[in-house]
């Protein structure tokens, strides 16, 4: 059995005991360290944890002076007293101010039941670990929540977590998505593979898996986000999928092995994925889809939030496209996803439509080329008159657009060409 130092051993007791991103926990923590909170519910009895009783009203400092008489008559200016006796209470530093006291007795009734030694060494076998706060895997971005911050994460895979966090990008949308929506997330995920990013997700069925399927289908880096314990594939049907994020990636929690996912569970795990990520990204949501809680978290923490549109008709990019609306931006391939969560100069390339021959004339052959007609030929002094140029101009820019194929000559006129000229892309021989 390995030995576990004592901020690890109350951090993974803790993680039994509280529910994730449970502020009144948090808060605790911050005043009395991982350690003091949890001696405090394995020790302390129940009044020692509730808040000191406020202080009675009317006592000799706040009651008003007699019939009028000025409470500074006798020629010094009395200050009341702060009405704090609990700063005098020996129980005040162990208190749990702003706590209620069926979340007190939830918290102690679990904690009678926490095995910390029992979960650190099973994740030890699983070849996983337990980082808190402090250690050097631990990414610290996640600090930004605050009191919501994670107890500790719960780690399953090779990988360092920090190091992968830093250039990281969540991917997250719709269960029941659309075949539209699973290739784009899939796609998105290989391309952001391919620059060196690390796609985090939730696992889950429709556009998580196929973010995470992209990734490690182009030989990158995935995370994987459980609202359970690292040992249990939830759901069971991506049991294979998530074996392989832990071989190949990582897979992480907050929740000790062996627990069960739950609806709230689902949504408080959100706040993570926000929060280790450089920016989210969305595809297909519906307006009440988890996915946008995702996006608006990461929009509070001030990260990156983009969407990637769908048809107008679909119900699943509905909220997308109200994400879009807002502040979110529009996104379409891994290019332009890089261009906003990367480094100064990780631009995007330019968009634009194909290159046609006629856009490399010179302005003035244009010009010429514009003056036929469209049907019908016409005569030189015609088309001079239309382009503005000279004759003789008019002819030198004649034979150039002949000799390129863009005009013919019958006699002594001009007129296009029946030839259609074919667009770069098309496809020559076979079908």
């Amino acid at each position: 059995m390995t030995r576990h130092d004592a901020e690890h051993l109350a951090r993974a007791a803790l993680t039994h005991i509280v529910e994730p991103g449970d502020e009144h926990a948090g808060r605790a923590i911050r005043h009395h360290g991982a350690t003091g909170f949890l001696t405090l519910l394995m020790q302390g009895d129940d009044e020692a944890l509730l808040p000191a009783p406020r202080a009675p009203q009317g006592d000799d400092h706040d009651s008003p002076p007699p019939s009028g008489r000025p409470a500074h008559q006798d020629g010094h200016h009395r200050t009341p007293h702060p009405a704090t006796p609990a700063a005098h209470d020996p129980r005040d530093s162990r208190n749990l101010p702003g706590t209620g006291a069926r979340r007190i007795a939830n918290w102690r009734r679990r904690a009678r039941t926490a095995a910390p030694e029992r979960d650190l060494d099973h994740i030890a076998r699983l070849g996983g670990r337990f980082l808190i706060p402090g250690d050097t895997a631990w990414p610290r971005q996640l600090d930004d929540l605050g009191d919501a911050r994670p107890i500790g994460l719960w780690v399953r895979g090779p990988a360092d977590l920090r190091g992968w966090a830093l250039r990281s990008v969540a991917v997250v949308g719709a269960r029941a998505c659309t075949p539209y929506g699973a290739h784009t997330a899939a796609t998105l995920a290989a391309g952001l593979a391919e620059h060196g990013w690390v796609v985090v997700s939730g696992a889950a069925f429709g556009i998580d898996g196929a973010a995470h399927r992209g990734a490690l289908g182009s030989g990158g880096a995935t995370i994987a986000v459980l609202a359970c314990g690292v040992d249990t594939a939830y759901p069971p049907g991506h049991a294979g999928l998530i074996g392989r994020i832990a071989e190949q990636g990582l897979v992480i929690g907050e929740l000790p092995p062996g627990s069960h996912p739950t609806r709230s569970r689902f949504l408080l795990r959100n706040r993570v994925i926000a929060a280790l990520t450089r920016g989210t990204v969305v595809v297909e949501a519906e307006h009440r889809s988890g996915s946008l809680v995702t996006a608006r978290a990461a929009a509070r923490l001030g990260r990156h939030t983009m969407g990637v549109p769908g048809p107008v008709t679909s119900g699943l990019s509905a909220g997308v496209h109200e994400l879009l609306r807002g502040e979110a931006t529009l996104v379409t391939d891994a290019a332009e996803i890089t261009e906003l969560v990367g480094a100064i100069g990780e631009l995007a390339p330019p968009r634009r439509g194909p290159v046609l021959p006629r856009d490399l004339l010179a302005p003035d052959t244009t010009r010429v080329l514009e003056a036929l007609p469209g049907h019908g030929p016409a005569p030189l002094a015609d088309i001079a008159a239309r382009a503005g140029t000279h004759p003789d101009d008019t002819l030198a820019k004649l034979y150039e657009l002949h000799s390129l194929g863009f005009v013919e000559r019958q006699q002594d006129h001009w007129r296009l060409t029946n030839r259609r000229t074919e667009p770069p892309h098309t496809r020559h021989g076979g079908t």
